[in-house]
C-alpha cells in the first residue's frame, strides 16, 4: 500500500492520528501500562529503522498475556550484522507490514496508556521518527524505564545504564525469548512488577 497520500493529499490529520489524540482527552488509568519493545537493524534512530515492535498490558498488577501484540516491519534498510542478535531475516517466514501500518497498529494498541520499557528512550525515538516520516507529531504518552526504576531502589542516580541481562540476574527472571520484541516486552513486564512493588508505586 502506498502511504504518500498523508503528504499529498491530505492536508488533515489521518483518523488513526486523530483517534490516538482522543484518547488523552479521558482520564488517564493509573492501572493500565503497555510495556513494549522494538527490535531495530541498529541504534541509531535517524538512519536505523524498526524491524518489529511487541507490547503486552499489564492492568491491576497483573500481566494479561491475552491483551498482547506482535508486527513484523518490511526490512526498508537491512543490516546483515544485527541478525545475530534479532534473528529476523529479510525474507524471513514472518508476515510483514510496511512500516505506517506498524505504527497504526501501535498506536491503537498503547492509545493513552503509560509506556514501560528498558532503555525506552531509544525506542519511543524510533516510533517518533517513523511518526515523523509519516509527517506526524510525536507519542504523547507517560512513560517509565525499568533502568530508571531500579536507580531509584537502589539510591544511585550516578550508575550507568544497566543491561536486561543484568537486571534479570540481580531479580532473578528468566530470560526466555531474550533478543527478541515479545520476549524481551515480556522480561520487562516481570520487571517492571518486581521494581513496582520493591517501590510500592
Amino acid at each position: 500500500m502506498n502511504w504518500d497520500w498523508f503528504k499529498k493529499f491530505s492536508k488533515e490529520n489521518p483518523k488513526f492520528w486523530e483517534n490516538y489524540l482522543s484518547s488523552f482527552e479521558t482520564p488517564l488509568n493509573d492501572e493500565k501500562y503497555i510495556v513494549f519493545d522494538c527490535e531495530t537493524t541498529g541504534l541509531n534512530s535517524e538512519t536505523d529503522r524498526i524491524l518489529s515492535i511487541a507490547a503486552v498490558s499489564i492492568k491491576n498488577n497483573q500481566i494479561i498475556v491475552s491483551d498482547f501484540m506482535e508486527i513484523f516491519l518490511q526490512q526498508e534498510v537491512f543490516n546483515s550484522n544485527s541478525v545475530e542478535y534479532h534473528g529476523i531475516l529479510k525474507d524471513g517466514k514472518e508476515e510483514k507490514f510496511v512500516e505506517a501500518e506498524a505504527v497504526i497498529q501501535f498506536l491503537k494498541f498503547a492509545k493513552n496508556a503509560t509506556l514501560v520499557g528498558h532503555q525506552i528512550n531509544f525506542d519511543i525515538e524510533m516510533i517518533n521518527e517513523a511518526l515523523s516520516r509519516l509527517s506526524l507529531g510525536t507519542l504523547k504518552n507517560q512513560y517509565m524505564d525499568i533502568g530508571l526504576m531500579h536507580q531509584k531502589l537502589i539510591d544511585d542516580t550516578t550508575l550507568e545504564s544497566i543491561s536486561l541481562d543484568e537486571l534479570c540476574n540481580i531479580y532473578k527472571v528468566k530470560k526466555n525469548g531474550r533478543h527478541t520484541a515479545s520476549g524481551d516486552a515480556y522480561i520487562t513486564a516481570i520487571l517492571f512488577l518486581k521494581l513496582k512493588k520493591k517501590l510500592s508505586i
